[in-house]
Parts: structure tokens; sequence; C-alpha cells
């Protein structure tokens, strides 16, 4: 019986077809990205209200319409999150905007770390560093930039 390998996620290596960007790509697309996390973060919390009174009616609600009111918020919810896949980010946080946009560095894959409100990307981590490894973006090569 075949046994995975914990620690083939310490350094992953480019994978075919899968796009990456460069700080300048990642830059250029921040104002699209942005835009999105904005309204992802908005409706998150409309998501969450309507969740809360589904779950706890007031006396007096048509708790069917909650019901629609919420799955529909849902929906929307689900295809923000794929106009983000579609540009080739992956969102990390649904209140804090934090999106990671995949990049090489050095032969292995990185991701350059963006938060709602920066202004451009101005941190990168490991692929399995998280939002806590970020480091300063001017430590990565600039090739391809």
């Amino acid at each position: 019986m075949p046994h995975e390998d914990s620690s083939a996620t310490a350094s992953r290596p480019p994978q075919p077809g899968k796009k990456y960007f460069t700080i300048d790509e990642a830059n250029r697309a921040l104002p699209y990205v942005a835009r999105v996390t904005d309204d992802i973060a908005a409706h998150y919390q409309t998501v969450i209200k309507l969740r809360r009174r589904v779950e706890r009616p007031r006396k007096g609600d048509d708790t069917d319409a909650l019901q629609r009111e919420y799955d529909q918020a849902m929906d929307r919810l689900s295809t923000l999150i794929d106009e983000l896949q579609q540009v080739g980010v992956e969102l990390k946080d649904f209140e804090l905007g934090l999106v990671d946009f995949p990049a090489v560095h050095e032969d292995r894959e990185v991701c350059l770390c963006w938060k709602r409100g920066e202004p451009e990307i101005v941190a990168w981590h490991e692929v399995d560093g998280g939002f806590a490894g970020r480091q300063d973006v001017g430590l990565l090569d600039s090739n391809g930039d």
C-alpha cells in the first residue's frame, strides 16, 4: 500500500499548466482582485447574518424566505470565489481578504501574498508558510518581473 511522503510539501516544483504570476502581473491583476475580495468580504458578512437569522428566527420571520435569501447569498459568494479562481489566485481568508498569487522562485512554487487594503504586492511566503511566514517581496529575485 503506497504511503504519502509528508516531506513533499516542503518544496514544491512548478506544476505544468498552472498559472504563475510575476510580481508585475500580480500587481496588474490587483484592481480586479481587490474589487472581488471587497465584494466577498461584504457578502460573507451578509451570509453570516442570514445564517444566524435562519438558525434563530425571530417571531414573525418567514423562515422559508430567510432560507432562500441565505441560499442566494451563498450562491453569490460561491460565484465570487470562482471569479478569483478563474484569475488563478486563491482566497485564504474571507474577512481579511487574504489572497495568494502562485509564483515561482528558484525553481519552486511560492505564493505572492496580498491582503485587502494593501496598495500592491508587498510580501510572499513559502507554499506551506502561510500568512505568518510572510517575507518582504524585495527579497525575491526580480528576474522575470
